[in-house]
């Protein structure tokens, strides 16, 4: 499958086009022409559009399914965008929002102006002897508690066979090579199952990679339902074991979930791994010790799963929970470059070019405090992937069962005769 040798870059459209505030239409989503070769060339293979179609304010408040956001541009505009990414020779994810949509959707609006004469009431979960703040004179389950996204009944036929013709008519508009299943742990083990049959049976190579926070990721993640998740318990990991000088933590969820024990729950799937994304803070203001940056990119490239990034990200912006979702999310004139954008393409490249940091089995070699050694090896090769989080060098007592290598970073030689000594803030893929 294409998705287990990807790297995603992923994009926040309403935001990075400068749409999220504007009510006029425009050809925003043209801006993203000028970002091809700069995606191209940080190594990532795939782009990761979060919602793109017409909503009522943030793109997860759907109002229509079959209609370009007007604050992004047209149909053609999206086309054309998308014909430029498959020209670069990389494939394309869309945001698939379809546990809920917002009170502008079409559907819902015809409930409120016929209540319950509407032919859309079985659509959701509604109760005319309830209200809700909006007062429409019934009560609607929402998500989560938020009202403004009112939450879609996923056992109505008629939904799924609206959905699902939205998502063929994904397929031949744009050619789209896969989906994010937003908040994927909302969708029940029934829908899941029909809509991986479907996506199947459009285009056999279709990945459908789905939204998961916490708990057994295996209860959404099969052959029959998404093909990949979220990998949020490393997501925590990685952060929290730089910040706390403890690789003792994410070493322990990599084993857990990859190792080679019969008890590592997700040894062989492809989870989506990440530093931060449009919903977290961005790695660089998370991050206690800048010059972590790139180590901590390294790890992310070395370990088990599909790499993303999140766009800005690569040259170390920064963005803050507290201060919204749109400081997560912020418009970007153009695409930098830095020693950062630099390191990542290199880990990129590295990741896309080695089977073993693909499809390699994990196994710690050395975890202590501020450092880790492990091993990701596979029929074809082996590599060993080190790091010092330290200010200092460190000499890293493990045994190599080999007496030289090539480290797939700098392309120097290496000795592993008499230990091997790590830099200050560094990452080695060293092939052996």
């Amino acid at each position: 499958m294409w998705f287990d040798e990807a790297v995603i870059y992923q994009i926040y459209p309403l935001g990075l086009c400068d749409a999220l505030d504007k009510k006029d239409s425009d050809h925003r989503i043209l801006r993203i022409l000028d970002w091809v070769d700069h995606i191209k060339e940080t190594g990532a293979t795939c782009v990761l559009f979060n919602p793109v179609m017409e909503s009522d304010y943030h793109g997860y408040d759907t109002r229509d399914y079959n209609l370009i956001d007007h604050r992004l541009g047209t149909e053609e505009d999206f086309q054309t965008v998308c014909q430029a990414i498959h020209k670069a020779g990389m494939k394309i994810m869309l945001d698939g929002v379809f546990n809920h949509v917002g009170r502008g959707f079409w559907a819902f609006k015809d409930i409120q102006e016929k209540k319950w004469d509407s032919p859309y009431c079985g659509w959701f979960h509604l109760n005319f002897d309830g209200n809700t703040e909006y007062n429409d004179g019934f009560w609607y389950e929402g998500w989560e508690g938020h009202n403004e996204l009112v939450k879609l009944n996923l056992d109505n036929p008629d939904v799924r066979n609206h959905q699902f013709a939205t998502i063929q008519n994904w397929i031949d508009l744009y050619d789209i090579d896969g989906l994010r299943l937003d908040v994927a742990y909302c969708l029940n083990d029934s829908y899941l199952r029909a809509l991986r049959q479907f996506a199947n049976g459009v285009k056999p190579d279709f990945v459908l990679m789905g939204e998961t926070l916490h708990g057994d990721y295996n209860l959404w993640m099969s052959d029959e339902k998404c093909y990949s998740v979220t990998n949020y318990e490393c997501y925590k990991g990685l952060y929290s074991s730089f910040n706390s000088a403890n690789m003792h933590e994410i070493s322990f969820s990599l084993n857990r979930q990859f190792g080679y024990e019969n008890w590592c729950i997700y040894r062989g799937k492809h989870l989506l791994s990440f530093v931060d994304n449009h919903d977290v803070e961005r790695i660089a203001s998370i991050l206690e010790d800048k010059t972590n940056l790139s180590v901590i990119y390294g790890l992310l490239f070395g370990m088990p799963g599909v790499p993303s990034i999140y766009y800005g990200s690569e040259w170390g912006i920064e963005g803050r929970k507290r201060d919204g979702d749109e400081a997560l999310r912020p418009a970007i004139e153009a695409p930098e470059w830095n020693e950062l954008t630099d390191f990542i393409a290199t880990c990129a490249n590295a990741h896309t070019s080695h089977p073993a940091l693909c499809y390699g089995g994990y196994r710690n070699l050395h975890v202590w405090s501020k450092q880790l050694v492990f091993e990701r090896a596979c029929e074809e090769e082996r590599i060993i992937v080190a790091l010092n989080m330290d200010d200092v060098p460190y000499v890293a007592p493990f045994d190599a069962q080999a007496t030289e290598g090539i480290d797939l970073i700098t392309g120097e030689a290496v000795s592993f005769q008499g230990g091997r000594e790590l830099p200050p803030h560094s990452v080695a893929y060293w092939k052996v």
